[in-house]
């Protein structure tokens, strides 16, 4: 429970939960409920599938441990971008190049999807369209040129090419070198979403359950499962675990394929419009692409909001607000003299290809998880394609359901100082390049 603890100080400063208050509580599950499906774990994944369901006509019941929207569905960058965590060629790879076309393609699909929602189910959420990739030194910058080549020739994506001589005048800053442009990714206020999203699932006849985990997963002899929570038991035909690295131990199973990671945001006091205007003049969200990168846009109303530090320890890393700010001024010297307001973390979940990791665990539980850091768009599409699987047309979730997943290396006591170490590399490689 260590990570829990850990999570709830990262949680109490963040930006998102002081600019969208929660309005709407959902009680606790208590008694006895039964139900088509039940949905362990009230994040975007979840509530998206809750709401499909739901929309088909199942009985759909959510079991949330803290509250809908708390962990990084309800924390994280913003940025809702095209494609993987992972490279196209981990998709070939593995299926095939037909297949790998279908995931691209669907990748896309989830940004559809996402502003369809924003409109069908009129969820406020500050969104705003443009993703500026950039690359921060030449090696970089032909790694970018040479992935947007590829992609325009094999999945015909095509992106606006950036160079040097022209950088300037889509991002004020002295960092990067080049980037390219993706006029249909973009950025919102996350937690507004996933308060929509748990809004639509509960109108469409969902039932929420708030500080409701699960404390036991049993499969019943004739079928279906019985979940236990501190107040009561819900019996479900199909259950969708969606919970990611806060499934706490329900499902022993899938912790060793995923690892928790750390990652830090600040956002900065309200500033200038004119000089917002100055810096992103398209007001696009912005990404590197070193392995461990940092991100960032400007919010709706005119602050700077900064990732960027990562921590695959799980510590918290010393100093976080001021460090954070060193790296905004180092990326934005304009900002030098911006105060910062709020500073805040979280927990993502990683596979060790940085692919997403979809299946069933039996033929009537079914899993989400690995996003990887990338999973704003993506987890409306996955919950989409569950409920498919669910009322029985498998044919997309098998897709992603065929990519193969190893665990982590070093066990239950040795994998984290793996991994802390195998980062230290692509941190070395980041810096050579």
């Amino acid at each position: 429970m260590r990570l829990l603890s850990t999570d709830q100080n990262l949680a109490r400063d963040s930006y998102y939960a002081a600019t969208a208050p929660r309005t709407h509580h959902h009680a606790p599950q208590a008694g006895e409920t039964t139900a088509d499906v039940a949905i362990v774990g009230g994040g975007l994944a979840g509530l998206s599938a809750a709401l499909e369901l739901a929309q088909a006509g199942r009985s759909v019941v959510v079991l949330e441990a803290r509250q809908v929207g708390w962990g990084a569905s309800g924390r994280n960058g913003g940025q809702a971008i095209h494609g993987l965590a992972c490279d196209q060629t981990t998709i070939e790879d593995q299926l095939g190049m037909e297949a790998a076309r279908q995931v691209w393609g669907m990748s896309l699909e989830a940004l559809t999807l996402l502003r369809q929602r924003l409109t069908t189910h009129a969820i406020d959420c500050d969104w705003q369209a443009g993703y500026l990739g950039v690359a921060t030194k030449p090696g970089k910058s032909a790694e970018l040129a040479a992935w947007a080549e590829r992609m325009d020739r094999l999945y015909g994506a095509r992106y606006t090419l950036i160079g040097p001589a022209d950088l300037r005048s889509w991002i004020d800053s002295p960092r990067y070198h080049s980037g390219l442009h993706d006029p249909e990714s973009g950025h919102l206020h996350p937690l507004k979403y996933a308060l929509g999203l748990a809004r639509a699932a509960q109108q469409a006849g969902a039932r929420l359950h708030e500080d409701s985990p699960v404390t036991a997963l049993q499969a019943l002899p004739g079928g279906g499962h019985r979940l236990q929570t501190p107040q009561g038991v819900v019996r479900a035909g199909q259950v969708l675990l969606a919970g990611n690295v806060y499934l706490q131990g329900v499902a022993p199973a899938l912790e060793a394929r995923i690892m928790p990671v750390g990652t830090y945001i600040v956002c900065s006091e309200p500033l200038d419009p004119a000089l917002v205007r100055r810096l992103i003049p398209s007001r696009s969200a912005v990404c590197d692409n070193n392995f461990v990168l940092d991100y960032f846009r400007f919010t709706a109303d005119h602050r700077m909001l900064y990732g960027g530090r990562v921590s695959y320890s799980t510590l918290t890393p010393p100093r976080l607000a001021e460090s954070m700010r060193q790296r905004m001024v180092g990326t934005l010297p304009a900002l030098s003299h911006a105060r910062i307001t709020h500073a805040w973390g979280g927990f993502v979940d990683i596979t060790m290809n940085r692919a997403p990791d979809f299946g069933r665990l039996a033929p009537d539980l079914y899993y989400l998880q690995g996003f990887s850091g990338h999973g704003l768009a993506l987890t409306g599409l996955a919950g989409k394609l569950v409920a498919e699987a669910m009322t029985g047309d498998a044919g997309r979730f098998d897709v992603f359901a065929r990519l193969r997943h190893r665990p982590f290396p070093g066990g239950r006591l040795l994998r984290t100082p793996a991994l802390v170490l195998g980062m230290a590399w692509y941190r070395l490689r980041d810096l050579l390049a």
